[in-house]
């Protein structure tokens, strides 16, 4: 064998890169275009081949991202940096409360009020991690009162479910900023069920006992806020669909005067989204990684379905096309 033969280091495909690491093709993809990790050999045929470094820093960007780093602050960082820091400490993952400071908790039904201020479910959470800054009688009071305080989570109880409720918590949530709203209920179609969790309410039916509540307060009080502002979901709250697939067909065969048949084109777009946000959000049961892509994703989508349908309004008013579900 030729001595240059010798000297010249392996490459690898990033389908070898993924077997080797344990990482799936699409995060080391995203790894590399967004954040800078790699920079692979590209061959004449536009394929990228990486070295064995990369596969170094791969693994090491794997330990500490699962450690709670967000990978958008380690990723331009060399070996050695990486190499430190595995060795040192380990990140204790970033909560919504600060050091020393219980998290927020307005509360929307006075039974409610009453379990989270009871002795059986503060044993469920650790002391000192909740208070609650609010407490209204129910939905209709929140909706006209408003909040006193700022609380970052919001925690509902209403006995069912309608189209009118999940617009009333949308807006509640979206005046008050809140991080995160947890609905409780007893009745409800799964229709307003599964669009209140695609608008990203966190939906539980009753019976729940007070452990079982006290559980998931705990569950979603801690939460990596570096990866989700690193995937574009913290915070954030998607309006829920505002048009039936009949409607969207209805307008989608109207014929137009506008240039380019803009009412059919826009219907499409919304149809089309609305079914790539509901198919990211059955992605979501996949691995952490998975998860994290597809919560970014179903965020996006349901960001640029709801702008749609905004234009779709301004459309409508300009063509004169009535939007009403009852319409024929």
């Amino acid at each position: 064998m030729p001595p240059s033969s010798l000297s010249t280091p392996p490459l690898h495909r990033i389908g070898a890169v993924s077997k080797t690491t344990g990482i799936p093709i699409s995060t080391l993809r995203i790894w590399e275009t967004r954040y800078a990790a790699f920079s692979p050999v590209k061959t004449e045929g536009r394929q990228r081949l990486f070295q064995e470094h990369d596969i170094s820093k791969a693994l090491l960007l794997k330990q500490l991202s699962q450690a709670g780093h967000a990978i958008r602050t380690i990723a331009g960082l060399d070996l050695d940096h990486l190499r430190r820091m595995s060795n040192g400490p380990a990140q204790t993952p970033k909560s919504l409360a600060t050091p020393g400071q219980a998290v927020s908790l307005a509360v929307v039904g006075l039974g409610m009020a009453n379990r989270i201020e009871s002795t059986n479910f503060a044993m469920g959470l650790k002391p000192n991690q909740l208070k609650v800054t609010d407490v209204l009688v129910d939905l209709a009071t929140a909706s006209q009162a408003g909040l006193s305080g700022q609380p970052q989570v919001l925690l509902i109880k209403v006995n069912t479910l309608q189209p009118g409720v999940n617009t009333a918590i949308q807006a509640l949530v979206q005046q008050h900023n809140i991080a995160l709203a947890i609905v409780i209920y007893n009745f409800a179609t799964e229709a307003v069920v599964q669009a209140m969790k695609f608008s990203g309410l966190i939906v539980r039916r009753e019976p729940i006992s007070d452990s079982e509540l006290a559980e998931l307060l705990q569950s979603v009080l801690f939460v990596d806020q570096d990866r989700a502002r690193e995937f574009g979901t913290a915070g954030v709250v998607i309006a829920s669909r505002k048009y039936s697939e009949a409607t969207l067909s209805r307008v989608a065969g109207i014929s137009s005067k506008v240039l380019c048949e803009c009412p059919r084109h826009v219907a499409e777009l919304i149809s089309q989204l609305a079914s790539f946000e509901e198919y990211s959000q059955e992605c979501l049961n996949k691995s952490a990684e998975d998860a994290h892509l597809h919560a970014y994703l179903k965020s996006i989508s349901g960001s640029a379905r709801s702008l749609f349908e905004n234009a779709l309004e301004k459309i409508a008013r300009h063509e004169g096309i009535d939007l009403r579900e009852s319409s024929r």
